[in-house]
């Protein structure tokens, strides 16, 4: 149309129109919710991270402040590497609380990976164990197999048909 206002709207428009109908229904509940934030909380919600308080009597909304990381996991991984950001901690510890608990960060670290890596939880999810990395895939072990860029799909495959062939 050669108006940048106008071809900015149309292509708002033709993006609006290809959206499948569960991302219009994410849209349509984001700008309800948007629009019931009064404008200085919503300023406040977006320089702070919260999750909304209940409602009062009178009406109001409240954001509640949140620890992004329980302080045990950051604790344990202050032990561990003193002189790491505190933000750098709590990024990792966040991570690592979702998936286990503080005993099976620090196996994980015992057996040689880092608080900071978190290829740790790909091999976690792939269906490694912090004792899988000491066995040995012929002359290296799991982690120096990990390390020099095998796949963890490939590590979990070598140490089942290893396992078979010593139960037959």
């Amino acid at each position: 149309m050669g108006d940048p206002g106008v071809d900015a709207v149309i292509r708002q428009w033709a993006a609006e129109r290809e959206q499948s109908a569960e991302d219009q229904e994410v849209n349509r509940l984001a700008s309800a919710w948007l629009a019931e934030i009064p404008r200085g909380e919503a300023q406040a919600a977006a320089r702070t991270p919260g999750i909304p308080a209940q409602r009062g009597g009178a009406g109001t909304a409240g954001w509640a402040p949140v620890d992004l990381a329980d302080p045990a996991f950051v604790e344990a991984m202050r032990e561990r590497l003193p002189e790491a950001p505190l933000d750098l901690l709590v990024a990792a510890a966040g991570w690592w609380q979702m998936v286990g608990d503080v005993e099976e960060a620090k196996a994980w670290w015992d057996a040689g990976l880092s608080p900071l890596d978190q290829r740790a939880l790909d091999y976690r999810a792939a269906g490694l164990a912090p004792s899988d990395l000491s066995r040995r895939l012929g002359p290296l072990t799991v982690l120096e197999h990990l390390r020099r860029g095998s796949a963890p799909a490939w590590c979990v495959a070598r140490l089942s048909r290893q396992r078979r062939d010593a139960a037959s």
